[in-house]
């Protein structure tokens, strides 16, 4: 007689599915306790003690919660513009709420609302704000307009480092309209920007500024005559090596590839085991610089060994000697021959991203240059030396793939 024989179940098992049964029953009474807390057609009492702090272009709302155990959050509803009303909710763990995106700096009527956790409404709250002046409005009135070179030059502060877009205007004889640049995107305390490539002749320029809840400034507007600017000729620059300069000959990535009019061959790649970074080259004029474009070796943008932090320094004298630059130095230093025409850092990615996650935006600004603008204060030069101070990846030695240099030859 053949037998059968049963496979014992070992007691691990047993408890595991006694366990696995318990959880799953808890489970189930917890959840339809949730279900009678968001069933509970309970009308929420409305919040007290209300207190407001204005700010600018927004106000910052206290009070006190309701007793009502199935409250959920607070909901403020209020007019921004003529057009827009906003909303903007706040839950129970706390007792204060934002409103923002204000127009103007006057009054108006904020709703507070208690809602529960079944979607209901208290009855209504109403609460007067007076809002500062708006970030866009401040930012913009105070924006100080002068001739600059190739362009006209749009100056001032923000002093809440609010995101704002910066419209920047240009009157067109031809078409007796205004052209609009492209915005310039800024969450900076300072505003330094520039529209360019205008002749030295009158120009009617203007600005207005909006914020991202769609409100914009009145339009500054100002008559300017650019000064005069013009790309420097490369044909003429020459490397001008000098002892304490950085030695070049890594993977045939020369120093004389910095400015041979090419973004996409070879740069300029100094060897691995420098300490220093440092790269001089005549112009064959003496100028005034206005600007210089630099731009990263493609591909590793905002990493490894690309270019972040620079130092411009800069001799109007012939044949100048050498010098150790410091690491560090404020702008007008004078070392030797030399002059510190300025300090450059390479912008962070416009997106607000990390270095390490710039997106193609991101790295479409790059790709095209980016513009260093030199300080009104820095003298003429015959010479310019290129120090990188610092590399995205933090490395000693340097890529960079191409220079441009703007100013008005002497």
């Amino acid at each position: 007689m053949k037998r059968i024989y049963y496979k014992k179940t070992p007691l691990f098992l047993i408890l595991a599915t006694v366990l696995i049964a318990l959880f799953y029953t808890g489970c189930k009474k917890m959840e339809n306790a949730v279900d009678i807390v968001s069933n509970d057609m309970t009308k929420p009492g409305v919040v007290t003690g209300v207190k407001v702090e204005n700010l600018n272009g927004a106000a910052r709302i206290t009070y006190r919660l309701p007793d009502s155990k199935n409250l959920l959050y607070v909901l403020a509803s209020y007019p921004i513009n003529a057009s827009r009303v906003r909303e903007t909710k706040s839950s129970y763990y706390t007792d204060t709420i934002f409103v923002d995106g204000f127009a103007r700096s006057q009054d108006y009527e904020v709703t507070l609302y208690a809602v529960s956790r079944a979607n209901l409404k208290s009855d209504p709250v109403t609460v007067k704000v007076h809002p500062a002046t708006p970030n866009y409005i401040l930012a913009n009135a105070a924006i100080d307009i002068t001739a600059d070179f190739g362009g006209a030059n749009f100056a001032g502060l923000n002093p809440n480092r609010a995101p704002l877009a910066m419209h920047m205007l240009v009157y067109n004889e031809s078409t007796k309209r205004l052209d609009e640049q492209e915005p310039v995107y800024l969450n900076t305390e300072k505003i330094d920007i520039s529209v360019r490539n205008l002749p030295p002749t009158p120009h009617k320029v203007g600005i207005f500024t909006t914020d991202r809840f769609g409100n914009a400034s009145d339009t500054l507007f100002k008559t300017v005559t650019p000064l005069f600017e013009t790309l420097l000729d490369k044909s003429k620059f020459f490397v001008y090596k000098l002892a304490s300069d950085a030695a070049t000959d890594q993977y045939g990535w020369d120093f004389k590839y910095f400015f041979d009019g090419r973004i996409d061959g070879t740069g300029w790649h100094t060897n691995t085991n420098v300490t220093r970074s440092i790269g001089t080259f005549g112009m064959g004029v003496s100028a005034k610089l206005s600007r210089i474009v630099v731009w990263q070796r493609p591909s590793n943008y905002y990493s490894f060994q690309n270019t972040r932090q620079f130092t411009l320094w800069g001799t109007n004298k012939d044949n100048p000697a050498d010098a150790q630059m410091p690491q560090t130095s404020s702008e007008g230093t004078v070392v030797g021959d030399w002059t510190n025409l300025g300090n450059f850092t390479f912008p962070n990615p416009p997106s607000g991203l990390p270095a390490s996650q710039a997106n193609a935006a991101d790295m479409a600004f790059v790709a095209q240059g980016v513009n260093f603008t030199m300080p009104r204060a820095a003298p003429p030069v015959k010479y310019v030396r290129f120090h990188v101070t610092q590399t995205w990846g933090g490395l000693n030695y340097v890529n960079a793939m191409e220079i441009s240099v703007y100013g008005n030859p002497l």
